[in-house]
């Protein structure tokens, strides 16, 4: 069955307070998918965001973004009063997330909620009871967090940084009621997510979501199982993940995260994964696992070191973690983000897997070499994008082409002939008309926006995250354009 969908993260969905959440734009977007003949809507993770505001840097694998949670239905419950969201500065620019405003502004009427919902005669203890082990640990880490200004745990008091027993049940009692308020967002997160995960079913549309395949080292994962990865007595890391140098980086990705002890997680029949995944499915229909060639092999930088040129190829645990997953859950509907530098070894993977990778055209079109990337290469068991949320727009990717390459696209899609202004459109219909099964386009695409309405430079500080889209702004005449292209290459 050929399908396709759209890719828009929850966080760039429209709203008037500050960020994209779990409110009626969500489900007007929803709506608005049905109508443009989609069947699948791509998120980025739902995670806590720490450091950057990346989502793909978490506090915990097993916790959603309190930042999602829609306020005007906190006010429905009596709560909160519409007056006093309106009232808060979540910032001037409806196209741009201001996370500072964000964290300063939001959180005080999250914990005025939470306060007036004790009123109501539940109890701070209430909402732990109702959350998975992995939660209720994400609630303690962040509680504890707090108590240290903030500090990630290896900063943390040395009896509590290494979890020890008295240090523990000190925490856990004196630090209860601040527990109790993580637990009451993350029952309010998994309350509201679960409401507008149902009604996307209910419409026809499937939700694809991430899995990073690594944790951060600021979060409960690593503080609350640090048997899981490679550190040392005192819980310091002894190497860390990222990228050899390449083309593109002389000196290579240094990204920090821990690496996992796969000897150990093979001994455990890969348990925490198991509940990862778990996880993930309740949040999502499809996963797509990022990183995935990490699990053929994965790259490893001594700590310490200032770039990533020193580091070397370690092996993952390959085709036994896949093979596990499916004794435990079955058919794994899950698409494999097999982007980059591929060896022999990583597409074997990905073909004994059977997962779907992935094709993005903007990867197409170098005029210098054969590509993978071009649709007359592509199998029907891929998913095509134009770009995803690390790639460039479709329209600032043109504008920034060499003329050698942009002149590759045009014979290619348009037989020589000089495109007009709607390129972007040339592109989605080349996605859509491929035979890969599933076909994604970033809604910027759709809209043509150029290199403004980017969502992330990877490797870069600062910018990323923000961008939103505006109210209204996928016309009726979109949505039908949308349709009609849909039909025409058999995925509506």
């Amino acid at each position: 069955m050929r399908e396709c969908g759209m890719l828009l993260p929850v966080a760039s969905l429209p709203s008037k307070y500050g960020i994209g959440a779990f409110s009626k734009e969500a489900y007007e977007f929803i709506d608005l998918l049905k109508k443009a003949g989609q069947q699948y809507w791509q998120i980025l993770p739902l995670g806590p965001t720490g450091y950057g505001d990346s989502p793909y840097q978490s506090f915990s694998a097993f916790a959603g973004n309190p930042y999602f949670i829609d306020l005007d239905e906190l006010a429905a419950e009596g709560l909160l009063t519409i007056a006093e969201c309106e009232a808060v500065d979540f910032g001037d620019d409806p196209r741009d997330i201001d996370y500072e405003k964000m964290y300063y502004n939001r959180f005080p009427l999250l914990r005025k909620a939470y306060g007036r919902w004790k009123e109501q005669g539940h109890t701070p203890d209430g909402p732990e009871r109702h959350l998975g082990e992995e939660t209720a640990g994400y609630c303690f880490y962040m509680a504890v967090k707090d108590h240290f200004k903030g500090k990630s745990w290896i900063s943390w008091d040395e009896d509590i940084r290494l979890r020890k027993e008295e240090a523990v049940s000190r925490y856990e009692k004196e630090l209860s009621d601040e527990i109790g308020f993580y637990g009451f967002l993350q029952m309010k997160f998994e309350e509201q997510w679960s409401r507008l995960k149902s009604y996307a079913g209910e419409q026809g549309i499937r939700i694809i979501g991430d899995i990073p395949i690594y944790v951060a080292f600021d979060s409960a994962d690593s503080w609350f199982h640090p048997e899981l990865f490679q550190f040392d007595e005192t819980c310091e890391p002894v190497a860390v993940a990222g990228c050899p140098p390449d083309g593109f980086s002389a000196t290579g990705q240094l990204w920090g995260n821990p690496l996992y002890r796969w000897d150990y997680h093979g001994k455990t029949g890969y348990e925490w994964w198991m509940k990862r995944m778990e996880y993930s499915f309740r949040l999502y229909d499809v996963v797509r696992v990022d990183h995935f060639r990490g699990f053929d092999e994965y790259y490893s930088i001594p700590a310490g070191s200032e770039n990533a040129v020193h580091g070397t190829w370690e092996k993952g645990p390959g085709i036994d973690i896949f093979n596990k997953m499916r004794e435990r859950f079955g058919t794994l509907d899950i698409i494999a983000e097999d982007l980059g530098f591929l060896t022999p070894s990583v597409l074997k993977l990905v073909k004994d897997t059977g997962f779907p990778g992935m094709k993005v055209l903007e990867f197409a079109f170098d005029s210098r070499e054969e590509s993978d990337y071009l649709p007359h290469n592509y199998t029907q068991n891929c998913v095509v994008y134009t770009g995803t949320h690390d790639n460039n727009t479709i329209r600032g990717w043109y504008e920034e082409l060499s003329q050698e390459d942009r002149q590759l696209s045009i014979d290619y899609m348009n037989n020589g002939r000089t495109p007009g202004e709607e390129i972007h459109w040339d592109f989605v219909r080349l996605a859509l008309a491929s035979v890969a099964k599933l076909a994604v386009v970033p809604v910027q695409d759709y809209l043509g926006l150029s290199a403004e309405a980017r969502i992330n430079v990877p490797s870069t500080l600062g910018k990323n995250w923000r961008w939103r889209m505006v109210s209204g702004e996928i016309t009726e005449e979109i949505v039908e354009k949308c349709r009609k292209i849909a039909r025409l290459y058999g995925r509506a």
